[in-house]
């Protein structure tokens, strides 16, 4: 009997869908949109975690060590550094290493080379790159580093300059942009989300309107409730079916067109590239909310008809 029921609301949900042609389109322009949105905020999401994982990648603290500090000493610092909760990741780099680097980037200056060996020996000194987990904790690194923590087993002071200090304006307005970068883009998804459902909602209201006759002759008769609701949820379910498809299409030019400007933009971050990796998840997503919303809707905007 289950099955005999089901088998008619979903006969039923197919012929109205087809029938009322006009009436489908406009409900699934509108979920068109709705869905469009969901999709662009999941890639935007995406794209933005990128964007501020590369952002904060690119801030650290160096700190550089007097001439004669010695390696042990450094070496025990840094493993104190790696045992901090605040701490992502610490880097040494050698004289030697600094020394090759400073060749290797003025290689075509040949002031810059005839000025270090002028100087004569190694002029440059051992120093420790430390990656912070978030950009207001390099605040609680430099505080380490100040302290008596940082000196070596003998007492001595082995550090000779940390860079916080003259990255700190730098790095407390980069941790103030991204935090409100994340606010706003959560502000405008909201806004835009609601916006789209009122429209989809409205629109399948606007599509059962041209229904309400069939609705009323059906509960005249005796129809149950869930008899009268099951073909028209099943037309909801529809329009999400169709309308997730739409949206998925349309984001793939949007993407494409849009890779090559982020790429630039953004230190090369392609969006489409995230469009591609998140493919099937993102079409599973709005598969789920195109259903889900267009049954929804219809169950909403049944209730006024319902009551005969």
């Amino acid at each position: 009997m289950i099955w005999i029921h089901l088998r008619r609301m979903i006969r039923s949900g197919f012929i109205g869908f087809w029938r009322n042609s006009t009436v489908s389109l406009a409900a699934i322009l509108a979920m068109i949109i709705t869905l469009t949105v969901v999709g662009s905020l999941m890639i935007g999401n995406v794209f933005l975690t990128a964007f501020l994982d590369t952002v904060k990648e690119k801030v650290d603290v160096t700190v550089y060590f007097t001439i004669d500090a010695a390696e042990t000493d450094i070496l025990a610092l840094k493993k104190s550094l790696e045992t901090l909760s605040e701490v992502n990741r610490v880097e040494y780099v050698t004289r030697e290493q600094a020394l090759l680097a400073f060749k290797e980037r003025h290689k075509d200056d040949a002031v810059m080379l005839s000025a270090l060996d002028e100087v004569g020996g190694n002029p440059l000194r051992a120093s420790l790159n430390i990656k912070a987990k978030e950009l207001s904790q390099y605040e609680g690194v430099s505080n380490f580093l100040e302290g008596d923590s940082a000196l070596s087993p003998g007492g001595e002071n082995i550090i000779e300059k940390v860079n916080y200090r003259q990255n700190k304006i730098v790095i407390e307005r980069m941790n103030t942009i991204l935090t409100y970068t994340r606010k706003v883009g959560v502000g405008i998804a909201l806004v835009l989300a609601i916006m789209s459902i009122m429209v989809t909602v409205n629109t399948i209201s606007l599509a059962l309107y041209s229904s309400r006759d069939e609705i009323s002759v059906m509960k005249l008769v005796g129809a149950a409730n869930n008899f009268v609701r099951g073909p028209f949820m099943m037309q909801g379910a529809m329009y999400g079916v169709v309308s997730a498809l739409l949206a998925t299409a349309l984001l793939y030019p949007a993407t494409f067109w849009l890779g090559k400007s982020t790429e630039t933009a953004f230190g090369g971050l392609n969006i489409f590239r995230y469009y591609i990796a998140d493919f099937g998840q993102l079409f599973l997503t709005l598969l789920g909310v195109g259903i889900l919303l267009g049954m929804i809707s219809s169950l909403f905007a049944l209730s006024r008809y319902l009551k005969v």
